[in-house]
């Protein structure tokens, strides 16, 4: 017997959303307070020539409200070796700037180097959508990091990896 359909729209899509694995990343930007940030499944590759990228903030408050009002921010693709990271920046509350976590860019911007690649990006352009924001913006420098995990992706409202084990090839 199929599950019970969602009751409206807003349900279906979330359902729908909800079984389709995304990347995962955290977004990072210089605030009043110091470096803050959030955990991210909405960045997706949009042009290598120039390098852009694109993702979506859920609110214009708090770490979102400082990532679309700062000139730079660094985007950070992590793997599993970094689900820590993800999980921390996914709750309320950012490290502090002396927190261990950071490293410093040459630019002086906060990073995570602990992330698979850190992208540090300006914005392009940001368009309001509902209670959410698209930001697309230039990849201006791009760290990649030493070592490297599984892929993580975010799927049912959880962390998992992807290994050799899951591939169907």
């Amino acid at each position: 017997m199929p599950d019970e359909a969602p009751a409206n729209i807003a349900d279906a899509y979330k359902s729908a959303f909800r079984g389709h694995p995304a990347g995962v990343a955290v977004i990072t930007a210089e605030g009043p307070d110091g470096p803050t940030g959030l955990t991210a499944s909405s960045v997706a590759s949009v042009a290598v020539d120039p390098p852009v990228l694109v993702f979506s903030l859920s609110t214009n408050s708090g770490s979102a409200g400082v990532i679309l009002g700062a000139p730079v921010f660094v985007v950070h693709l992590v793997d599993s070796l970094s689900v820590a990271v993800a999980r921390r920046f996914a709750s309320t509350g950012s490290p502090a700037a002396d927190d261990p976590i950071w490293g410093t860019l040459p630019s002086g911007d906060h990073y995570l180097p602990s992330a698979a690649s850190a992208l540090r990006c300006r914005p392009l352009s940001t368009t309001p959508i509902g209670s959410s924001t698209v930001v697309v913006a230039e990849v201006l420098d791009i760290v990649v990091g030493l070592e490297h995990g599984e892929p993580l992706v975010y799927h049912n409202r959880e962390f998992h990896s992807l290994t050799d084990r899951s591939r169907l090839s």
